[in-house]
C-alpha cells in the first residue's frame, strides 16, 4: 500500500517534517540523499530546498522536475517524530 502524505514542511539543515494520512509523522534527512544526481542543487541553489511541494497524487514530494522523493521512501527511512 502506498502511503499518502497529508503535509510536508521544510525544516532547517535539509530536513523535512512529513505527516501521512495514517497520522504518522517523520523527520526525513535529505542530506543523506545529496549524493544522488541532481540533489546537490538543493544545497547550491539558494532557497530551492524551502520550495518543496507535494505532488497531486500525494505520493511524492518534489522540488523541480529532476528532484523528488517518493512517499514510501520517506515513510520507511524517516525518523519518527514525537509531537
Amino acid at each position: 500500500m502506498i502511503q499518502r502524505i497529508s503535509a510536508v514542511t521544510p525544516l532547517s539543515d535539509y530536513r523535512l517534517s512529513v505527516r501521512f494520512d495514517d497520522g504518522k509523522r517523520v523527520i526525513y534527512d535529505v542530506k543523506e540523499d545529496m549524493h544522488l544526481p541532481g540533489y546537490g542543487a538543493l544545497r547550491d541553489v539558494y532557497g530551492l530546498f524551502q520550495q518543496v511541494q507535494l505532488d497531486q497524487s500525494r505520493t511524492c514530494v518534489f522540488w523541480n522536475e529532476d528532484i523528488d522523493l517518493p512517499s514510501d521512501t520517506i515513510y520507511q527511512y524517516g525518523r519518527e517524530a514525537m509531537d
